[in-house]
């Protein structure tokens, strides 16, 4: 699991005016931390720890520390609001993370031995992922930085479930709780391969109509 803080101000001057205040004269990113039975705290965070944060993926999916007034809270990332054009960071939101009660998360899939996937280096096929990330429920101490699923075997036409990944000790995949399944990866014939397939078909469907 990886170690990822934040350091926070408390933040008492509440609303639109007070947030759009906050980050354009002391260049600070409103934030609000909830859950755990507990009153929502209103902080503030600095807009260059919160973009070197955002610079490894793994923050999405990982239990972070926030240090508000010398207090720690673990919590999670539950929100982010960006600028619709610019991109940029305009107010965020953290869950809290109980020790002992179990947490539901969104967490990448990371492939192992794409470049020795048997259907893409020997049969020209192409890897198709539906599912580049999948929800997870566990205890905040079993919580994966991500799922791995090893392709190297996998062949055209074939797809990986999530029925057929072992899941990590501790760690449930939430539609299979549901009794639902779900694709993962698959390996399809390439675009080119399959237009091909397609013309020839054609022209053998020509050729017999023509016969005929």
């Amino acid at each position: 699991m990886s170690e990822f803080t934040l350091n926070a101000q408390p933040r008492t001057d509440l609303g639109k005016g007070a947030s759009r205040r906050l980050r354009r004269n002391a260049n600070l990113i409103p934030a609000v931390i909830y859950g755990a039975n507990k009153e929502a705290t209103s902080i503030s965070l600095e807009n260059r720890e919160v973009a070197k944060l955002l610079l490894n993926d793994a923050c999405y999916s990982s239990i972070l520390t926030i240090n508000l007034d010398g207090k720690k809270e673990d919590v999670m990332m539950k929100d982010l609001q960006r600028h619709p054009a610019k991109g940029f960071v305009l107010h965020a939101d953290f869950i809290r993370i109980v020790a002992g009660q179990k947490l539901t998360a969104l967490v990448p899939v990371v492939l192992l031995n794409e470049e020795d996937c048997v259907g893409v280096k020997r049969d020209g096929g192409e890897i198709f992922r539906p599912a580049p990330e999948v929800e997870i429920t566990c205890l905040p101490k079993d919580l994966p930085e991500a799922i791995e699923v090893d392709v190297a075997n996998l062949e055209v036409g074939q797809t990986i479930h999530l029925s057929d990944i072992k899941a990590p000790a501790g760690v449930e995949f939430v539609v299979l709780l549901a009794d639902n399944d779900q694709a993962v990866v698959s390996v399809n014939a390439s675009r080119v391969q399959a237009a091909a397939d397609e013309g020839e078909e054609a022209e053998g469907n020509a050729e017999a109509s023509a016969e005929e």
